[in-house]
């Protein structure tokens, strides 16, 4: 008997597949090509197809691989199916298909393997890396790591290298080629031999007639790449061998190996295909060389299997395919046909994601696509799908689109807020990293909250931007750019007299004599005197610890340079901390913290501390890392437009999030923004995008993919111009193939859009003489949008400038206040309520006065926070911070000055009372200050009920994980458990968080382990048999996937379950179950969804052992209930 997949789904209580999703679910088990198209729910038909082969008995579930690229993605894949199969283990289907029972007890003993393409191959170079031979326990080194040790191979290189570029630049070509040669597992001789090859036909080649006698330059510059390419092998060959010499390999090693092993070695293929009765592979169209080598090697190729041809499922979507850069090659997904015959061809082409009005443009997008040749139908909407919001604008100026971008933006985001009292998901997704900082201060003046995703966008935030100058100036004196920032931000706000009095005295201490001592040699006297190389010696940094003379500055301006400079050298005297001890402590000394907390929206500290983490994966990844190293890092991260990877993007529903279109893949907003649709910005404007200019790329001739790429016609017999001619060509075929790719980008960030869709342009930039004006993707959107059936509106398309126009923004004399006024807009409102609280402060300090209160003053009467005039004079050695007030002169505004005040310094002489009050104030307000962490998107039970009872708590150990102090009571605890687990059988292994007895406070000492034995032996549990026990789960709620194990499951004489948590510590008070009971509830839910029970039928209960207590809590959170708590502290 078979079952459709109508029926599963009926079992499982699951929606009806799409006649789509049933062809695929239900497909013949040979191999099968999938296109999905970008909405149309490929994770939820993936799973589904796993479930029928279960169900119908074709395959069991450890015989399933599932293969993806991020951790995420194998992350929910695994989860739905796991959920499904539970459900499908729990239903009474199984019964009917199979009464024996074994399909049910392979469900419930066997796992599904969904790993990512990495991971997958990791696993096989660690089982049969010998055959290599590669060495066990070899390290995989992160990309990161990676950098780290290829910069040491770089920054120690002692031979030539004929280049101006610097150690970061070399770093990360050298990784770039390393990747490539993986990539298209070509090894270096070749390339050696092919660059060789050009150089000698274009150098030998007779000049045409009228040519001079030396190269032109175009071919200088390509002989110019070639060589340069040629000279970082002995680089790469060091990297490789510094590598081997650490038993480390990095990610293009890992796939390079795995292929080898699948290509040369039967044994390994043979083991593969008897372990797997199915395959999936998600997101084949990013595939690459290497990967589609491994993959075809191990399935494909017709090759026999026990059940026929190797039942291997791809999904893709040609129209999706925009990491050409980074390797993945998107001829992969049409050639699928030939390496895994005989293929079945299917289609998923309804999106459930947009509405149609943005499926309208979508699919204009990508229609020359399909014109090409390209094997995608169009997308067409959901049944029942709601309107979409889709509008396009054309503006004279960038700032104004900016302006019109922000303001639509906020105009939404309030509406949504208003109808449903949460805000919508939003995304503004641009091509250039370099306009992230732009957007966000025009989201961020709208007083929305904002996040940019992505380390190149997130080094130009403020905060960061002002911590990495600090960084470089402690390790570089000659960090002009980075002390000037410093100097001349909201907090110190230099002048500019005294900035040039600075700069002055940098020369200064740059020219003056090296030796003090007597020197005969006329010659060495004039050297010393003349500004020669050792000119470059001195900078602002050094300026800053020796300003000299306070005459060349203002009063303020003097007092707060040798402030800075103080605080610069204190730093330098605690450089040997580890690196993200170090950032933490330039963080707080330049009082960075408090800045990013007074932002508005709940966004705060993210920036902060997403560079927090990029410094501890750093640190991590090296113990011995540098803080120059470091820098070095960030410089590749920033001046490289496609830089470093970025992790793994979450969609985040409290703040606006500011990232590129290539991280956004995969990802769903409810509000979605692509600005800048202007000419050489997207399309972005021709590069050295071909393997004639670009040393990271390797020759066409050499790449796997080389059948599907523009091919360099034989040279020989040509002259140099007829050389040059065809390099043109070649390098407008490689043109034509990245505005092909910027097409397939475009369509990637429309389809985002899950309801407002915003898409706008302009004609003058900031800078420039000639109007940008609308590229052809915007020009073809307003075709579509000013056409029949139009699915948008088209706010504004201006008119485009005369040809003698000038650039109106950059005539425009720029007028700015110096320094800038650190609270921009927000003055009047931040001044309003300072008045506020100062009044109330001084009714405070009034009353205390009338009532001649003796002994310190109560920190929330703290006189530092009073009028200035109305302060105790401060010590001598005291020096105030910058005032807050802006100044429009060079000269900074004067110090207010104190009143005399009389003070009995008998009672006090050493100023111990205001030390104590400062010490209290500080305590009050950390007491005070909420603790804002972003919950992560994996919780413990454990940590569930912590976010019940004590949310500031959470946040505090989340923001800075520290371990647990040992508690033996915890371990009498476990022990408990372990002998109440080998009393019912169950040996199953526990993850570190789920340990029995972690969670009690008050366990038991050794003592009374015995009697805890004698206690529950004595208790009407002892009796009974449970019917399963230590079950691990994982529950997803608003997002957040909480995991956890239960202890014991019981069936009772009603048919019902009751759920018991072995607890042997004291029974708690009344006001700790509450809390308590959120442990419960998750588990019970959790029980529910296992066997498909109705939730009332489910119990849950805390038996206290030592005292024979059973305690079973009334009104147990519900689903919604569970909810509502994650989103009280995420809202």
């Amino acid at each position: 008997m078979t079952v459709s997949p109508f029926e599963v789904a009926d079992a499982l209580g699951l929606n009806k597949p799409t006649p789509e999703q049933a062809a695929v679910i239900a497909a013949p088990t040979s191999p099968a090509l999938v296109v999905a198209g970008a909405g149309a729910g490929k994770t939820e038909t993936m799973a589904a197809r796993v479930v029928w082969l279960v169900a119908n008995g074709i395959v069991t579930p450890d015989r399933v691989l599932g293969l993806t690229f991020t951790r995420k993605a194998a992350r929910q894949l695994a989860e739905r199916v796991r959920a499904r199969l539970r459900r499908l283990a729990g239903s009474g289907l199984l019964d009917e298909l199979d009464p024996s029972g074994e399909r049910r007890m392979a469900v419930l003993t066997g796992e599904p393997t969904v790993l990512t393409y990495h991971a997958y191959a990791g696993r096989l170079v660690s089982e049969h890396g010998l055959r290599l031979p590669v060495e066990p326990g070899v390290r995989l080194l992160t990309e990161t790591a990676s950098w780290q040790l290829a910069h040491r191979v770089v920054a120690t290189w002692s031979r030539d290298l004929d280049t101006d570029k610097v150690p970061a630049t070399i770093t990360g070509y050298l990784l770039a080629l390393a990747g490539e040669l993986g990539e298209h597992l070509v090894e270096p001789e070749a390339l050696r031999d092919n660059a060789e090859k050009l150089c000698s036909l274009i150098e030998n080649a007779p000049k045409a007639k009228g040519q001079r006698d030396a190269l032109p330059e175009k071919l200088k510059v390509v002989i110019g790449a070639q060589r340069m390419r040629v000279a970082l092998l002995p680089l790469l060959e060091a990297y490789q061998q510094r590598k081997r010499r650490e038993a480390a390999m990095d990610f293009a090693d890992q796939m390079s190996l795995a292929a080898l092993l699948a290509d040369s070695h039967r044994e390994v293929v043979q083991g593969e295909r008897d372990r797997y009765g199915t395959v999936l592979l998600d997101e084949y169209q990013d595939t690459g060389h290497a990967q589609r080598v491994l993959l075809r090697s191990l399935f494909g190729q017709g090759q026999s299997h026990k059940s026929g041809h190797m039942p291997v499922t791809a999904v893709g979507d040609p129209a999706q395919a925009i990491y050409g850069w980074r390797g993945a090659s998107a001829a992969n997904l049409p050639r699928f046909a030939d390496d895994f015959p005989p293929t079945n061809k299917f289609g998923l082409l309804t999106s459930f994601r947009n509405p149609p009005e943005v499926l309208t443009l979508a699919n204009a997008v990508s229609k020359p696509l399909r014109d090409m040749g390209l094997d995608v139908e169009e997308l067409k909407a959901r049944e029942g799908a709601g309107p979409g919001d889709v509008r396009l604008a054309l503006h004279t100026d960038i700032r104004a689109e900016l302006d019109w971008m922000a303001d639509t933006v906020a105009a939404q985001w309030e509406a949504h807020l208003d109808e449903h009292n949460v805000p919508p998901t939003a995304a503004v997704l641009v091509r250039r990293r370099s306009d992230m900082a732009a957007i966000a201060a025009a989201l961020r003046e709208r007083g929305l909250p904002v996040e940019v995703v992505g380390l190149g966008g997130l080094l130009d935030e403020p905060e960061v931007r002002d911590l990495t100058s600090a960084l470089r100036v402690l390790v570089d004196p000659l960090a002009g750019t980075a002390a000037a920032r410093l100097l001349t931000g909201s907090r110190w706000r230099v002048a500019a007299r005294d900035l040039a009095a600075l700069w002055q005295r940098a020369r200064e201490l740059a020219i003056s004599p090296s030796r003090q001592s007597v020197v005969d040699d006329p010659l060495l006297v004039i050297a010393d005197a003349l500004p020669g190389e050792h000119a470059e010696q001195a900078g602002l940094a050094d300026a800053l610890d020796n300003p000299g003379s306070p005459d060349a500055y203002s009063p303020d301006g003097y007092r707060r340079i040798r402030r800075l400079g103080g605080e610069l050298s204190r730093l330098r005297e605690r450089l040997v901390q580890p690196l993200p001890e170090l950032v933490a402590d330039v963080e707080r000394t330049l009082l960075l913290d408090i800045e990013a907390m007074a932002r508005p929206g709940s966004v705060g500290r993210a920036h902060l501390d997403a560079f927090a983490d990029v410094v501890a994966d750093y640190a991590q990844s090296s113990p011995s890392a540098t803080l120059q190293s470091l820098l070095d890092y960030l410089y590749t991260a920033e001046h490289a437009e496609d830089g470093l990877e970025p992790g793994e993007v979450e969609v985040a529903e409290d703040r606006v999030q500011v990232l590129t279109v290539h991280s956004a893949k995969g990802l769903e907003w409810h509000i979605v923004a692509l600005p800048h649709l202007v000419k050489d910005v997207f399309p972005g404007r021709k590069k050295s995008s071909s393997w004639l200019r670009n040393v990271t790329e390797l020759p066409a001739e050499l790449r796997g993919d080389t059948q599907d790429l523009p091919v360099l016609r034989a040279f020989a017999g040509m002259n140099r111009k007829e050389i040059d001619e065809a390099l043109t060509r070649h390098e407008e075929e490689f043109d034509e193939r990245r505005l092909v790719e910027e097409r397939r980008l475009l369509y990637v960030g429309v389809t985002r859009a899950e309801h407002s869709l915003l898409m706008s342009g302009h004609w003058w930039a900031e800078a420039g003489e000639r109007p940008k004006g609308p590229s052809p993707f915007l020009t073809e959107i307003h075709e579509v949008m000013t056409g029949d059936d139009s699915p948008g509106d088209v706010v504004v398309w201006a008119d485009q400038p005369d040809e003698e126009e000038p650039n109106p923004l950059a005539a425009e004399v720029k007028a700015a206040q110096w320094p800038n006024d650190p609270l921009g807009r927000r003055r009047d409102a931040v001044v309003e309520g300072a008045e506020m609280v100062l009044a109330e402060l001084n009714a405070i300090r009034d009353a205390a006065v009338r009532a001649q209160t003796p002994g310190l003053r109560a920190p929330d009467q703290i006189e530092l926070l009073l009028p200035i005039e109305e302060l105790e004079p401060p010590p001598d050695d005291f020096e105030p911070p910058p005032d807050d007030e802006p100044f429009f002169d060079e000269e900074p505004p004067p110090e207010p000055e104190f009143e005399d005040v009389e003070e009995d310094e008998e009672a006090d002489p050493e100023g111990w009372a205001q030390d104590v009050e400062v010490l209290l104030a500080e305590r009050a307000a950390a007491a005070s200050r909420r603790e804002e962490v972003l919950l992560p998107e994996n919780l413990s039970v454990s940590q569930l009920v912590e976010l019940a009872k004590d949310p500031d708590l959470l946040a505090r150990r989340l923001r800075r994980p520290l371990p647990f102090p040992p508690n033996p009571m915890a371990r009498r605890g476990t022990a408990f458990h372990t002998w109440l687990e080998n009393r019912f059988g169950a040996t199953r292994l526990l993850d570190i968080d789920e340990l029995p007895g972690a969670g009690d406070e008050d366990a038991s000492p050794d003592a009374d382990l015995e009697r805890l034995k004698e206690a529950f032996l004595g208790s009407a549990w002892a009796d009974r048999a449970p019917h399963d026990v230590e079950v691990p789960f994982e529950a997803e709620f608003e997002g957040i996937s909480v995991r956890g194990r239960m202890d014991a499951v019981f069936r009772d004489e009603d048919g019902g379950w009751t759920v018991v948590d072995w607890k042997t510590g004291a029974v708690p008070e009344e006001e700790q179950l509450p809390a308590l009971s959120v442990q419960l509830a998750a588990y019970r839910l959790a029980w529910a969804a296992l066997v498909d029970a109705p939730l009332p039928s489910v119990r849950a209960a805390f038996h206290y052992v030592r005292h024979d207590h059973t305690l079973r809590p009334s009104d147990l959170l519900d689903e919604d209930g569970i909810k509502a708590l994650i989103r009280s502290v995420s809202s």
